[in-house]
């Protein structure tokens, strides 16, 4: 038997099936017009060498010429893949790449066709065929360069497409080199590794095919049924698998002594039942098929245009969130319709979105316990039809009644973020897709991980909106409670004075200026609550008046405040009663920092445009880190329970919000002085 000739006949089948699979599969991009010519050439090398077995007085020439222009095919290809440097396909310049390409392959001709021409027994052509086996050596080693360069240079993420085009041709030129070796060290070519050579060409070409369908800038959609390639396998693992047992076999009856018949045949009836079990477990079988599937074909969805889509639907303004989400998800699978469920950490399960579909009548939270934990445990889409057919795949799984009476209920996609079950999408079956497949869970898997961000974020944006109406609630509370303390503060030294000096007419005449001033305050108080609103309306105040109304209010304690210098001309638009309050409570609390020997002074200039207020104490006064971390800080106070810690922070907050500013210079036992600076307002006409 012509072992060489079947050798490169296989070659030459696989080749001409790859040529035409590239060309049936070509969409016009150059570099998949080179794998084409170097798949043909390669295919017509392998004919020729074929042809050269079974023919007497074939031409070793042509031999010569089709393995040349295999390789110069290939080099080509090779070269054309290193040098594309974006999308187009733009080469890198490299005009004298041609000439010097066909200047070589020129050369070569002519060195490897001279011994031919010349005969056996001219001692030039002995030279030149030496020679020629040096030439092969080094196409062979640039071959390897080149694929060396190729894998080195492309990026990681690309390396997943060349891999076995690097593997095929770099298995081709090795050989290649070790036979051309043997032969320019030992003066002969061997017929033995010539004639294998066909074999080791063809097992490349599906290593070729299966890059360059995985790679996208050969532009070449290389599809075979999947079923095909499945009882393809199939035949050739079961084919594989006997002649490995029969081997097997055949030692264990050599070596078994009188036992070597008993023990072949045990062993032989053994390992054909394992592979008739194998053969019928659905199980593997469908291993097989998404090992195959993610391994040998191109994907069958674009993930750069569904991602792009699925993010565009997600970012839509039009709906709420929560529609957006089951929307965005139904598209991937063209879905018509579904619903999300949100299952919140206590226990709350609940419908927030429902899209051309009835809400359901889920009335009780723990239907969807099982559901929720069984998601949140596997991260699987729950395909309702497998169910239905095989609910021992979903272990302990328990739909709840409105999922399994749910019209056209379909598939069911978990929401994880985190690591937990936030919520589920139920999509509605689709008219215009089949049965899911590995490919369809994992987009969906990942679309929603993707979708449980967007959730969780409206999720919290909910929490943080209600967070922020308690707070304002809060905070509104404090401010009337701070505000009733002063007046009550009033009250409270009216009481206490009263027993020493309720019979002056001067402490009665005080006595209803500061219930008027209180009933006032308490009216103001209630027509703010009313309204919802803090702020009166600013109007012109003379600073001037202000700070003597307000040293008069305070002259009731020790120290007694005194205005040591006040310009009387200086005016700020503000609220009066408010910002009366903000210099009251600055007063006040000098006054509860100093003993009653010490002094409370107050000045009033002008700094250009400003107004500078100055309340200067010889208090206790306050280190830098108190000042800078806790004097404005809300809700902190230094007062134990008598104190809201509110009061400085208001005073600041309302100061800032007429543009101004309070600065604060104090040392532990040297007092304190707060300064406000305010706009000024223009002096108002007669």
């Amino acid at each position: 038997m012509n072992v060489g000739f079947f050798s490169y006949l296989l070659a030459c089948a696989g080749y001409l099936i790859l040529s035409a699979l590239l060309l049936v599969s070509w969409r016009g991009r150059a570099l998949g017009s080179f794998a084409i010519g170097a798949s043909f050439c390669t295919a017509i090398w392998s004919g020729i060498s074929a042809a050269s077995t079974i023919l007497e007085g074939f031409n070793p020439g042509l031999l010569l010429l089709g393995e040349l222009l295999r390789d110069a095919a290939w080099f080509a290809f090779l070269f054309r893949t290193l040098s594309v440097r974006d999308e187009s396909d733009a080469p890198a310049r490299m005009p004298w790449l041609m000439p010097a390409g066909l200047a070589v392959f020129a050369l070569c001709v002519g060195v490897l066709v001279a011994p031919l021409l010349l005969g056996a027994g001219n001692q030039v052509a002995a030279v030149l065929l030496e020679a020629g086996l040096i030439i092969w050596v080094i196409i062979s080693i640039t071959g390897l360069l080149l694929i060396e360069q190729i894998y080195r240079n492309c990026a990681p993420a690309e390396r997943w497409g060349l891999r076995y085009l690097c593997l095929g041709l770099g298995a081709v030129f090795a050989y290649d080199f070790y036979m051309y070796a043997d032969a320019l060290l030992f003066k002969q070519l061997d017929f033995a590794l010539w004639s294998a050579r066909g074999v080791v060409t063809a097992i490349a070409a599906p290593l070729v095919a299966i890059s360059i369908a995985r790679n996208p800038k050969f532009d070449i959609a290389i599809h075979v049924s999947r079923d095909v390639v499945l009882h393809s396998v199939t035949v050739f693992g079961a084919g594989s698998y006997l002649l490995l047992m029969a081997t097997a076999g055949y030692f264990i009856r050599f070596w078994g002594g009188s036992w070597g018949n008993v023990l072949q045949i045990g062993f032989l009836f053994g390992s054909g039942l394992l592979l008739v079990v194998l053969l019928f477990s659905d199980r593997m079988r469908r291993r097989l098929r998404i090992f195959l599937s993610k391994h040998f074909f191109s994907y069958k969805y674009n993930y750069r245009e569904e991602w792009l889509k699925f993010t565009q639907a997600l970012a839509e303004t039009t709906v709420e969130v929560p529609e957006r989400v089951v929307r965005a998800i139904a598209s991937l699978v063209s879905s018509p319709g579904g619903m999300l469920w949100e299952f919140t950490p206590q226990g709350q399960r609940r419908v927030l979105a429902c899209w051309n579909v009835p809400e359901p009548d889920a009335k009780d939270p723990a239907d969807t316990e099982s559901l929720a934990a069984f998601l949140e445990r596997s991260g699987w889409v729950v395909d309702l039809d497998e169910y239905a057919r095989s609910p021992g795949l979903y272990e302990d799984l328990v739909l709840p009644a409105w999922c399994r009476h749910l019209a056209g209920a379909w598939l069911l996609v978990p929401l994880l973020f985190r690591a937990r079950a936030i919520g589920c999408v139920l999509l509605v079956r689709s008219d215009l897709h089949g049965a899911i497949n590995w490919e369809d869970r994992d987009l969906l898997k990942t679309a929603g991980l993707q979708a449980a961000g967007q959730l969780a974020q409206y999720q919290a944006d909910r929490s943080l909106v209600q967070a922020q109406q308690f707070e304002a609630f809060n905070r509104l509370s404090a401010y009337v409670v701070h505000d009733l303390k002063n007046i009550l503060a009033q009250q409270s030294l009216i009481v206490s004075n009263a027993g020493r000096h309720k019979h002056k007419p001067e402490f009665v005449d005080d006595v209803i200026d500061t219930v008027r001033n209180s009933v006032e305050r308490m009216t103001r108080l209630m027509e703010q609550m009313r309204s919802g609103a803090r702020e009166a309306a600013a109007q012109q105040v003379n600073l001037h008046a202000t700070l003597l109304v307000v040293v008069e209010r305070c002259a009731r304690r020790e120290p007694v405040p005194v205005l040591v210098h006040s310009d009387p001309l200086l005016f700020v638009q503000a609220d009066r009663e408010r910002l009366a309050t903000v210099f009251a409570h600055l007063v006040q609390n000098a006054q509860e920092a100093t003993d009653r020997t010490g002094k409370v002074a107050l000045e009033l200039h002008r700094d250009g445009d400003w107004a500078v207020i100055e309340i200067e104490d010889s208090g206790c006064g306050m280190d830098a880190e108190f000042v800078r971390e806790r004097l404005f800080k809300p809700f902190d106070s230094t007062k134990g329970l008598t104190g809201m810690g509110i009061g400085a922070y208001e005073s600041r907050e309302f100061v800032r919000a007429l543009g101004g500013e309070i600065h604060v210079r104090s040392q532990p036992g040297a007092g304190s002085i707060f300064q406000l600076v305010l706009p000024c307002e223009a002096i108002p006409s007669e």
